[in-house]
């Protein structure tokens, strides 16, 4: 029953850093979106 436990240890801290990992990456793309004010980034729309 050690071994279970010391399993399901080590995947509640995966669990943990992976969601972390996730929620900082989500929050960088947040605010990446702010910055679409850039008249360079749009050069794909006035070519058609």
């Amino acid at each position: 029953m050690e071994f279970f436990n010391s399993a399901i240890e080590v995947l509640q801290t995966l669990v943990v850093a992976l969601g972390a990992g996730l929620g900082v990456w989500g929050a960088i793309n947040l605010l990446e979106g702010y910055g679409n004010d850039n008249p360079g980034s749009n050069n794909l729309v006035n070519t058609f």
